[in-house]
């Protein structure tokens, strides 16, 4: 059994960040015992090199290994450099023990809200999919910020990837199991083909649309089975799918 915690948008910061919710998350998640943690983008509300700081020391507070890309609120500012001295890697791919591949690219660009993988990458994404799947391993997982799909009741979907298209093609095309995005501050899931596109909310951000709480996902996968949940923090829980693996 693989579990992952998903989490998304931080937004450290003085005013957007709930630091009472960020350490209720990091209690609940702790205690999950995740093999990894994803980090799907906007550590930051700024891209401020301050405010970096002070979200690697938040960060420090999961025990379990975390893996982080960038979201379009950190690239801003010069953000994507300290992202690279202080996070780590932009783009980056992960092969677990039990036989699943984690690629996390990024789809920010220099303070511009909208999202774009780019050729090159798409390439690179392609041929660790196909390396992988032909190796050893059985599951993929592909992570960006930017949603792929438009999420709905989320207003407008001019920050959706301007190459959204191709990338589709691509995810469709080497049957990714699970593309995990953030931005939009909601929990959505859609299913394509044989993919499952799954959005998280905020983990931590007052930004939060109408009576949405601060949330993050948990996926647990097994040879024989794939749960996806949703947590709310400091509250409900709720069983967003489960199926069969085939």
């Amino acid at each position: 059994m693989t579990t992952i915690a998903h989490i998304s948008d931080l937004h450290v910061s003085r005013t957007d960040f709930d630091e009472k919710a960020f350490l209720t998350a990091v209690e609940e998640i702790n205690a999950l015992k995740p093999d990894m943690i994803l980090l799907t983008g906007d550590v930051t509300d700024n891209g401020y090199y301050r405010e970096y700081v002070r979200a690697t020391d938040y960060l420090k507070m999961f025990n379990a290994p975390l893996f982080a890309i960038p979201g379009n609120q950190d690239s801003k500012n010069r953000g994507y450099e300290v992202f690279e001295e202080l996070i780590g890697e932009r783009s980056w791919r992960v092969i677990t023990k039990d036989g699943l591949i984690v690629i996390g690219l990024d789809s920010t660009s220099p303070d511009l809200d909208s999202g774009h993988i780019g050729r090159e990458q798409r390439i690179w994404m392609d041929h660790q999919i196909k390396k992988a799947m032909s190796d050893s391993c059985n599951f993929s997982i592909v992570a960006l910020h930017h949603h792929v799909i438009p999420i709905p009741k989320t207003g407008r979907n001019a920050n959706i990837l301007i190459d959204s298209g191709d990338m589709l093609e691509s995810v469709i095309s080497n049957n990714i199991n699970l593309v995990l995005t953030g931005h939009k501050h909601v929990c959505h899931v859609w299913k394509l083909e044989n993919t499952l596109f799954v959005n998280a909310g905020t983990l931590s951000s007052c930004k939060l649309r109408g009576k949405d709480k601060n949330s993050y996902n948990t996926y647990f996968i097994d040879e024989n089975e794939v749960k996806l949940c949703l947590n709310e923090v400091g509250g409900k829980k709720k069983v967003l799918r489960q199926f069969i693996r085939k």
